[in-house]
């Protein structure tokens, strides 16, 4: 089944909810009605942190794992159950004011798509989307029919970030011509696939799992509920976990498209699983705030990131003792604390180079650190400032207090009060940009060009990995 088909019927199912402008709005006081799809793991805390608005009823609960739902239900026992998204969209269509999309990466555009066919702003956990063309589509839909939607990357409401963001605009490095940010996590698998098959587990519904994914015989321990993000035909790897978080802040605050350039320094693919380790290099047209073109580098991955002069902070120095047999210095980098521990590289995080200096941001709740020739810089004077401006108030560093912002951000512009600040709109272009270097991990060492306005590589063999065709499920 292809996209349009699969979009004529979930159309066909859904008229009844459409408003005749599709805009949605709502009075001053209303409540909010919300349906969930996927309750396990990140989609229970995204159903916490939507429930503790103060304005939301939670109506309808959606998943492939009875065990998560039972979990979810004893929470909100109000609240129907379904296994299948598509049935609870077509039964309470006209019930739901909002969704709530919570799935592996595969099913988000399917089950967002459908949703705001019928006219339904959405929120979807990030990456948007596990296509290129995906993410194009789900920006279109929500821009043509004036959709509140909001990616789920709580960080994005966080003050160190914002902060971070004004800081760069203002110019506290000059222009920036280099950004490297990093993760050492590993959302890959180097082995091949898994032979023979498994029974499924009585509390899974296989087929609703794997849903517009190619149908394929299920191995336990290799998918649900933990590792499908290492797999190709489900997750993005790393740079599509924890690189939309560590990207954000650097792409928002630089203003920055999608990118003209694209490599990735990995293993040969082996068509199952994403490479354990993956160093991707994007070039980017200017913007107001960088130099003429951008370099960014992302490193993921066991040692990540290696040794680079544009990563070594004050009072650090490498530790060669601390080296593996048979492992060079470039593959791992490993610092010695300087004062107060001050030499430290953060575990994850992104550097921004400029003319003027480096700002360090550490992931997450740590304030960013300028640093010129070799020697931290005392910034509290601009930080008092950047934040009285803008109204950013004090910093918190509490996740639990935090968190929420970034959801009811959405329930709030769902309910008429504010806008979300990562619409699809923005998600979409930050999506593309990790999706063009996922891709680039099949073609490894080799320089993708990227003409965005054709949304097209020109390399030729690069172009079947944009889109997928959809399993009738």
């Amino acid at each position: 089944m292809n996209k349009r088909e699969f979009l004529k019927s979930a159309a066909a199912v859904s008229t009844m909810a459409l408003l005749p402008n599709g805009a949605w709005a709502f009075s001053q006081g209303k409540r909010l009605r919300t349906a969930h799809i996927g309750v396990g793991n990140m989609g229970g805390e995204d159903l916490k942190a939507i429930a503790s608005h103060k304005s939301v009823d939670v109506v309808a609960l959606c998943d492939v794992d009875s065990i998560n739902l039972a979990k979810a239900h004893k929470l909100h026992p109000g609240a129907r159950v379904f296994f299948d998204y598509r049935s609870m969209l077509k039964e309470m269509g006209d019930e739901i004011d909002a969704v709530i999309v919570s799935t592996p990466d595969h099913t988000h555009a399917p089950a967002s798509m459908m949703a705001m066919e019928m006219n339904k702003p959405v929120y979807c956990q990030k990456p948007l989307t596990h296509y290129v063309e995906e993410s194009r589509r789900m920006n279109k839909m929500a821009k043509e029919k004036n959709l509140v939607t909001q990616m789920g990357i709580q960080v994005h409401s966080f003050y160190d970030y914002k902060l971070a963001t004004l800081l760069i605009q203002s110019g506290i490095i000059g222009k920036v011509h280099t950004v490297r940010a990093w993760s050492p996590k590993s959302w890959g698998y180097n082995g091949s696939a898994p032979q023979g098959e498994d029974p499924v587990p009585a509390q899974l519904d296989w087929n609703l799992w794997l849903g517009t994914a190619k149908e394929r015989p299920y191995k336990e321990g290799y998918y649900h509920p933990g590792n499908w993000r290492k797999l190709l035909d489900y997750g993005c790897g790393t740079l599509g976990d924890m690189g939309v978080h560590i990207f954000d802040t650097p792409y928002n605050a630089l203003n920055l498209d999608v990118p003209l350039t694209i490599k990735n320094e990995c293993r040969e693919p082996n068509g199952f699983g994403y490479p354990e380790n993956n160093t991707v290099t994007y070039e980017f047209p200017g913007t107001d705030f960088t130099t003429k073109t951008l370099k960014w580098v992302w490193y993921d991955g066991p040692g990540m990131p290696p040794e680079h002069e544009d990563l070594i902070l004050p009072g650090a120095k490498a530790k060669s003792s601390d080296k593996k047999e048979g492992e060079s210095m470039e593959d791992k980098i490993s610092l010695d604390a300087g004062v107060a521990g001050e030499g430290q590289l953060p575990d994850q995080g992104a550097m921004f180079i400029g003319k003027k200096g480096r700002l360090l941001l550490p992931h997450f709740m740590q304030l960013p650190k300028k640093i010129v020739k070799g020697k931290y810089v005392d910034i509290s004077s601009e930080i008092e400032k950047v934040s009285k401006e803008h109204n950013l108030g004090d910093p918190i560093r509490n996740y639990e207090s935090e968190g929420p912002k970034h959801y009811h951000q959405f329930v709030d512009a769902c309910l008429g009060n504010g806008e979300t600040t990562a619409p699809f709109s923005y998600a979409s272009r930050l999506t593309e940009t990790i999706l063009l270097g996922v891709i680039a991990g099949r073609f490894p060492n080799q320089t993708l060009h990227w003409d965005a306005e054709a949304a097209k590589f020109a390399e030729e063999e690069a172009n079947q990995y944009l889109d997928a065709d959809y399993r009738d499920f």
